[in-house]
């Protein structure tokens, strides 16, 4: 049987920069299946393997903020990401001049505050205490 090219591993795969979470579960999937492979992928398969690899890597990279950041860094790095508007933030923070405050760190967040945040954008209540 012979095995596929690089080239049309690549019209296969289609990779692009990835911007989506569809897209980034999607050449997961295919990271995983080639990963899976192990010892029987062959070098073009190995080859696609790593520029996925590249491509999950520079997307994760992206879309977290440095684990030394702030409580008030990631509030605003999930504000820049998400789309979401200062004025979602109301029902948290009960007062504007409190979002405003808490955003730019001279305000710290509560552990009620953190658990309204971590609901709104799905993530971990103890990314801001």
């Amino acid at each position: 049987m012979p095995t596929a090219t690089y080239e049309e591993l690549l019209a296969e795969a289609v990779p692009s920069f990835i911007e989506t979470d569809e897209q980034y579960e999607q050449i997961g999937r295919r990271l995983g299946d080639l990963i899976g492979k192990g010892k029987s992928r062959t070098p073009e398969e190995t080859k696609l393997m790593r520029l996925l690899s590249l491509l999950v890597e520079d997307y994760d990279r992206n879309a977290m903020p440095p684990d030394n950041s702030t409580p008030a860094e990631i509030l605003q790095f999930l504000m820049d990401h998400s789309g979401r508007n200062t004025a979602e933030l109301l029902p948290v923070f009960g007062q504007r001049s409190h979002v405003c405050e808490a955003m730019s760190g001279k305000r710290p967040i509560s552990a009620d505050q953190a658990r309204k945040l971590g609901r709104l954008f799905s993530v971990s209540p103890g990314l801001f205490v």
